[in-house]
C-alpha cells in the first residue's frame, strides 16, 4: 500500500530537501509523487534534455527509502514551445486563443505539441526505465479539467472533419442521410464543408453535436493511450496511472474509455474547493469515489487527498479538525488502495498559493501534520484489507453518449443528469449498501439490482443485456427519458418509447412533458403503494401500462389517468419504470421496497454515519465514519464529530 505526498522540490530551495524527506518519513510516507509540472526544468530549450535535478531527488529518496511516482509533464507546456509554435495553443469558441501562462493551454491535436510531448516522454522513460525507485508513471494531469476537454482551433476543426470522414467511410451522402441535413438546407458536398458547432443564431444539428462530443472525447482518450503505449514500448513492466479530476460525468471526455489502457485509475478527491460555503454532502463524495472505482471495475489510488483549505484566487472552506482525515478514510471505504496527499507544503509562489498543504508556508508541523500522521499510522496495518476488491450487489449504469445527448439538448432547465443519479444513489448510501457506478459496457453478472437512469440513447446491445439480466432474476430500474433516440442522436421513427424496452417494462410512453419545477405535480400511490403521496417534477413521461402494475399515478388535473411509477414482472425478474423525477421521500420509499424485495442486507446507523467493510478472508476491517459535526452512533458504536473508527472483523 502506497502512502505519501505530492512533492514539488523544484519550487523550493534545494537545501530544504533533506529535511523535507525526513519529515515525510516521520509522517509515515513510503512514496512521493514528483515532476508532473516540470517540463521546462527537464527541457529548458527544445530538444535539450536535462534530468539532473530529478536524478538528485530520486537518489535522495532512495537514500531515505522512499519510492517515486513520476509524472509526465505534458499538462503544462514550456514557454519556448508556445513562442516557437504558437499554433500549439488551443482556442476558445469564436477563435480566441488561450493565453500562455496557465496549464492545459495546449491543443491535443496540434502536431507541434504532439512532437514535443513525444520527445519529453520518450526521453524521460528512456532515462528512468531501469530506476527501481520509480514504482509508477503518471501520464499528464487531470484530463478534461479547466475546459481542456474542448478546443475550437483550425487543427481541431480539420481533425473533426477527418474523424467524420473515417466514421462514414468517406461517404458524404451517408452523413447527410444520417444527420438529416435536408433540414434547414444543410446538405454537404464534402467533409471539408462541415462546421464546428460553435455559436450561431439557432441550434446546430443534434447528430453533428453528438459526434463533436465523441470527437472531443476521442482526442483525450487517444492522447492518454499514446502516452501509455509509448511508456510501455520502452519500459514494458511499467505501472501507468492517470489522476482523474472530479465531475467526470459532466466532462466532454469518456473517463471509462480513457482509463482502459491504464494499469490503475487514480483520483484527485476534492470534497470542497475555493468559494464553496461548505463541502459536498457525504453521499456525493461517496458517489464520486464509486464512479472512479467503476472506471476499470477495480480499486483505485487517491493521488490528491486534501488536508487544508483550497482555492486559486478564492479560498475555500477549511476542513474542520479531523474532517479531511475522515474524507481519507471514506476513500478507503470505497476502494482506495493507495493514498497520497496534496500537497506536502503549500506554495509561496505561483497560482496555487492558496491550495494549502500538510505544512503551510510557515513550515511548522501543526494540526494537519498530526492528522495525516495519524491516518497513515491507523491504516498501514490494514494494507491487505485495502487491496481486496469491493463486491456490490447494486450497480448504476451511465452512458457517455446519453449524457452528451443531454448536454446537446438539455430538455428541462432543471435537468442535471449527475444530480438525478445521486438522488437515486443516496438511499443506498444512507443504508450502507455499496453501489458500483459503471459504464454501460460493464459486465452485469453478480448484481441483483441495476439502475439505468436517463439512458436516452437506445442501444440494441444494452437492451439485450438488460433483458437477459431481468430474465435471469435481476431487478432493473429505468427512468424517464429512456431509449428515446438512436445512436446518431435522432428520434426513432415508428417505435413506441422506451424503444426496445416496452415489452420488458410492460409500459409505453404516451406523451412527455418538460417541467421547470422540482415539485410540479402530485403523485398518488395505488395498489401496494396505496395511501402514499408525493410529488414529482423536472420532466415526466405519461405512462400507459401494458402489463405493468401501477404503483403511483399522476395526481394533477388532465393527467391523473396516466401512471407515474410502474412495476413489471418479466422472466424471473422485475422492471421498475420511474416516469418522473420524484421527491426525496418517495424515492427513498421505493428503493427501500426494492431492497426489502431483494432481501439485501442494510446496516442501520444514524443519519450521516457511514459504515463499510473492507477486506476478505485473512483480514477484514469495518469502518465507522461520522460525517456530522456532532456526536452520532452506528449501533452501539459512538463517534465524536468527524471521527472514524476502524475495527477488525472477527472471524465467524
Amino acid at each position: 500500500m502506497w502512502l505519501g505526498v505530492d512533492y514539488y522540490p523544484e519550487q523550493w530551495d534545494s537545501g530544504l530537501m533533506e529535511a523535507d524527506l525526513e519529515t515525510m518519513i516521520e509522517l509515515g510516507c513510503n512514496v512521493i509523487r514528483i515532476a508532473e509540472f516540470a517540463w521546462h526544468l527537464m527541457e529548458p530549450v527544445e530538444g535539450s534534455y536535462d534530468f539532473s535535478f530529478f536524478d538528485s531527488v530520486i537518489a535522495k529518496a532512495k537514500e531515505k527509502g522512499l519510492s517515486v511516482i513520476l509524472g509526465t509533464p505534458t499538462a503544462a507546456i514550456p514557454a519556448w514551445l508556445a513562442k516557437r509554435y504558437p499554433e500549439v495553443l488551443g482556442e476558445y469558441e469564436g477563435g480566441r486563443k488561450r493565453a500562455y501562462g496557465s496549464r492545459h493551454v495546449n491543443c491535443l491535436n496540434s502536431p507541434a505539441f504532439r512532437r514535443a510531448a513525444e520527445g519529453i516522454v520518450q526521453a524521460m522513460v528512456e532515462h528512468y526505465r531501469d530506476e527501481p525507485q520509480v514504482i509508477a508513471w503518471q501520464v499528464d494531469n487531470e484530463c478534461g479539467h479547466e475546459g481542456s476537454d474542448v478546443c475550437y482551433c483550425p487543427r481541431c476543426h480539420a481533425a473533426f472533419q477527418q474523424y467524420l470522414a473515417r466514421k462514414f467511410c468517406g461517404d458524404i451522402d451517408t452523413l447527410n442521410e444520417t444527420y438529416g441535413t435536408a433540414f434547414w438546407s444543410q446538405g454537404y458536398n464534402s467533409f471539408d464543408e462541415i462546421p464546428l458547432p460553435t455559436e450561431s443564431n439557432a441550434a446546430h444539428n443534434p447528430a453533428l453535436r453528438l459526434d463533436w462530443e465523441r470527437f472531443c472525447s476521442e482526442s483525450w482518450c487517444e492522447f492518454i493511450a499514446f502516452q501509455v503505449n509509448l511508456i510501455k514500448s520502452i519500459a514494458p513492466q511499467a505501472v501507468v496511472i492517470h489522476d482523474f479530476p472530479g465531475g467526470g460525468l459532466e466532462k466532454h471526455v469518456d473517463f471509462s474509455r480513457a482509463a482502459q489502457p491504464l494499469d490503475v485509475a487514480a483520483y484527485n478527491n476534492y470534497p470542497v474547493w475555493g468559494g464553496q460555503k461548505e463541502p459536498l454532502p457525504p453521499h456525493e463524495i461517496a458517489f464520486g469515489l464509486d464512479y472512479i472505482r467503476g472506471l476499470k471495475g477495480q480499486n483505485f489510488w487517491i493521488t490528491e487527498a486534501i488536508m487544508g483549505a483550497q482555492g486559486h484566487d478564492v479560498i475555500g472552506y477549511l476542513p474542520r479538525p479531523n474532517q479531511a482525515a475522515l474524507w481519507s478514510y471514506q476513500s478507503l471505504a470505497h476502494g482506495c488502495s493507495s493514498l497520497l496527499y496534496f500537497r506536502y507544503r503549500g506554495a509561496t509562489k505561483g497560482a496555487e498559493q492558496f491550495c494549502l498543504g500538510i505544512l503551510d508556508a510557515d513550515n511548522v508541523k501543526g494540526r494537519k501534520f498530526r492528522e495525516v500522521q495519524q491516518v497513515f499510522q491507523t491504516i498501514a496495518p490494514y494494507a491487505q484489507a485495502m487491496q481486496a476488491p469491493i463486491k456490490s450487489q447494486v450497480a448504476m449504469l451511465y452512458d457517455f453518449d446519453s449524457l452528451a445527448a443531454f448536454r446537446v439538448q438539455r430538455q428541462s432547465l432543471l435537468l442535471d443528469c449527475q444530480q438525478e443519479m445521486k438522488k437515486l444513489y443516496r438511499p443506498f448510501f444512507n443504508r450502507n449498501v455499496p453501489v458500483d457506478i459503471v459504464p454501460h459496457s460493464a459486465d452485469l453478472s453478480g448484481y441483483q439490482i441495476l439502475f439505468m437512469p436517463l439512458m436516452i440513447i437506445a442501444r440494441p446491445e444494452l437492451q439485450e443485456k438488460a433483458a437477459r439480466f431481468v430474465e435471469e432474476g435481476g431487478t432493473l430500474v429505468l427512468t424517464y427519458r429512456t431509449a428515446l433516440k438512436d445512436e446518431d442522436n435522432n428520434l426513432v421513427f415508428g417505435q413506441a418509447v422506451p424503444v426496445g424496452y416496452t415489452e420488458l417494462a410492460g409500459v409505453r410512453v404516451a406523451e412527455s412533458e418538460s417541467l421547470q419545477e422540482e415539485n410540479a405535480f402530485p403523485v398518488v400511490g395505488q395498489g401496494r403503494c396505496a395511501g402514499a403521496q408525493g410529488s414529482g417534477g423536472i420532466f415526466r413521461d405519461l405512462l400507459e401500462p401494458a402489463g405493468a402494475e401501477v404503483l403511483y399515478h399522476y395526481g394533477d388535473p388532465f393527467y391523473a389517468q396516466y401512471a407515474a411509477v410502474t412495476r413489471h414482472s418479466w422472466g424471473q425478474g422485475t422492471v421498475y419504470y420511474l416516469g418522473c423525477s420524484l421527491d426525496r421521500d418517495t424515492t427513498d420509499h421505493l428503493i427501500e421496497g426494492i431492497l426489502t424485495e431483494r432481501q439485501i442486507q442494510t446496516i442501520p446507523s444514524d443519519p450521516g454515519v457511514e459504515v463499510a467493510v473492507r477486506g476478505e478472508e485473512g483480514q477484514q476491517v469495518r469502518l465507522y465514519l461520522n460525517h456530522n459535526s456532532y456526536d452520532a452512533k452506528a449501533g452501539n458504536i459512538s463517534l465524536p464529530p468527524f471521527a472514524c473508527k476502524l475495527e477488525p472483523v472477527e472471524k465467524a
